[in-house]
């Protein structure tokens, strides 16, 4: 390796790639009501399934619902938004988003699209009588609802009414072949880069080699990828700065990365599949139903 390719490695360790403010905020909002959701719901029996990908059969691809919750023969198709200011209703049954910095955001058919998804998730449990209910769980404190807001169609919530809902209900016992379906359908993989961004959709090669991709092919367990790099100046000099470890269940791999070694993911709303330098990369969580 000739010293300016240790010099463009040694860059690409120390680039920082920080995270979309709005965006980690509304991940974190999700995660939030996740956890709470399961605390809630816990007790009557509710189970909670976050990120789930379906396909669609129409357009192609896959579509994310940010919960799904399962209780009895009543399932929750819930669409989860974490919007500050307030928002109104336009004629055309679209939300427009009023931001307390004066700015305005059209967010289109957001009721649509989830009872879309909805339609689409009940079709692939078939001869199964499933009370399907589309919710929308508005969870900034801060945000004020039109009074016309039941107009929209699906159930409206706050974080609240979300959670005194699965504390309030007993569904009955659990509706297996609708527990099944849900199971067995995939999350988002989990690029994260250095300085804290967040890259999600579907990993198609790690870039590790044949050894590595039997390993993954033995067991479809979500998979933990920690990176540590050497960053200081002095790191220039190793051949090996860059190590891995990865982690399912009880058994791990560790791995020395070599310069060029990359990762070609598909991100959620991105047209194309794009490679990403392992050198930039700081930790992936591959999910269970990778290839789902």
């Amino acid at each position: 390796m000739t010293w300016a390719q240790r010099w463009r490695w040694w860059r690409e360790r120390r680039r920082i790639h920080p995270p979309n403010d709005a965006h980690r905020a509304g991940e974190l909002a999700e995660q939030r009501l996740a956890r709470l959701c399961r605390a809630a719901g816990k007790a009557n029996g509710w189970r909670v399934f976050e990120s789930l990908r379906i396909p669609d059969p129409e357009q192609g691809g896959k579509r994310e619902i940010d919960l799904v919750i399962l209780g009895g023969d009543v399932l929750l198709v819930v669409e989860q938004k974490h919007w500050s200011g307030r928002f109104s209703i336009t004629p055309e049954n679209t939300l427009l988003q009023h931001r307390n910095n004066g700015t305005e955001h059209d967010h289109g058919g957001v009721a649509q699209r989830i009872e879309r998804k909805a339609r689409m998730l009940a079709s692939m449990i078939p001869d199964v009588d499933l009370a399907v209910e589309v919710v929308l769980a508005f969870t900034h404190p801060s945000l004020t609802w039109p009074d016309d807001v039941d107009r929209l169609g699906p159930t409206v919530v706050d974080e609240r009414g979300m959670i005194q809902r699965l504390e309030g209900e007993r569904p009955g016992p659990i509706n297996d072949r609708a527990l099944a379906v849900l199971e067995s359908l995939g999350t988002w993989d989990e690029v994260i880069m250095n300085g804290g961004l967040s890259k999600k959709g579907d990993v198609l090669d790690m870039g590790l080699g044949e050894d590595v991709n039997r390993w993954l092919a033995r067991s479809p367990a979500p998979v933990e990828i920690t990176v540590h790099h050497r960053r200081g100046i002095l790191s220039i000099m190793s051949a090996t700065p860059t190590k891995a470890k990865l982690e399912r269940g009880g058994e791990g791999m560790d791995l020395t990365l070599p310069s060029t070694a990359t990762v070609r993911m598909h991100v959620v709303g991105q047209p194309s599949p794009e490679t990403v330098m392992w050198s930039q990369i700081n930790d992936v969580h591959l999910s269970g139903h990778r290839h789902g």
